[in-house]
């Protein structure tokens, strides 16, 4: 496959960044993008050029590092999918395809494809945690944990943080990855004390990062990775309203 790629470069956050046309030539259709993007890298090393910056680790869909928008849709056109697991067979001999970072006020853009993401980490600071008193494990069937309960903590744990929810919202929210972070933790009973103030904090640490304000427009639950469903965001607004009820009486 030859493969023409538009990649926006940038040489820092205060440089301004445009788009960059390359050629990719002998690529296999079971290469990665990752991978494709490796050969790249080795082309312009090989000639003297600066090597394309992106973020990558696992390379298994579990990191959340990798965060592309590939023709315009994050972690590229394939559901279900991070940019680690997208392959070149789902693109066609001759594409053009467009490669840019994730477009965020709340991400700056530190070189080319890598923006800064730890506004996320501040996030889960606030309160993404549970407070418990350390000292030997407790029994494992200490506490029960209903099926129901379990499932929907587990399903909302799978978030890979990457990040994809901000890039696709036309708001620019991050209201699925702190929805996901806070309801997993209030699923279960070991959460339930700090359920409330948990969320308000988070929320109000969301707002704070200058993430903007979600529409439930489902964008987000497009492009999610692992499918991280839209209702946590309602959960998680339920307990921030009982956290305000609670503060006013």
């Amino acid at each position: 496959m030859n493969i023409t790629l538009r990649i926006w470069r940038q040489h820092d956050r205060d440089a301004a960044g445009k788009m960059v046309r390359y050629s990719v030539d002998g690529i296999s259709p079971d290469m990665s993008f990752l991978e494709m993007l490796d050969v790249l890298n080795e082309q312009l090393t090989a000639a003297g050029g600066e090597p394309v910056a992106f973020d990558n680790d696992c390379r298994e869909g579990i990191c959340g590092m990798c965060s592309l928008v590939i023709n315009g849709i994050a972690h590229g056109p394939e559901m279900l999918t991070a940019t680690c697991q997208l392959y070149m067979r789902h693109f066609h001999d001759g594409d053009t395809i467009d490669v840019e970072p994730w477009r965020s006020p709340a991400f700056p853009i530190l070189r080319d494809l890598i923006v800064d993401r730890s506004a996320f980490d501040r996030i889960i600071q606030s309160g993404g945690y549970i407070s418990a008193p350390t000292g030997a494990a407790p029994d494992a069937a200490a506490t029960l944990v209903p099926k129901e309960d379990a499932d929907k903590s587990f399903d909302a744990a799978t978030c890979i943080g990457c990040g994809a929810c901000v890039a696709a919202c036309p708001n620019g929210s991050a209201m699925l990855f702190t929805g996901a972070k806070a309801i997993h933790l209030g699923a279960l009973p070991q959460g339930q004390i700090e359920r409330n103030s948990r969320a308000l904090a988070m929320v109000n640490q969301h707002d704070a990062e200058g993430f903007g304000g979600c529409t439930q427009i489902g964008e987000c639950t497009a492009v999610c990775p692992v499918g991280i469903p839209l209702d946590v965001i309602s959960r998680l607004n339920g307990d921030v309203l009982s956290a305000l009820r609670k503060a006013k009486s």
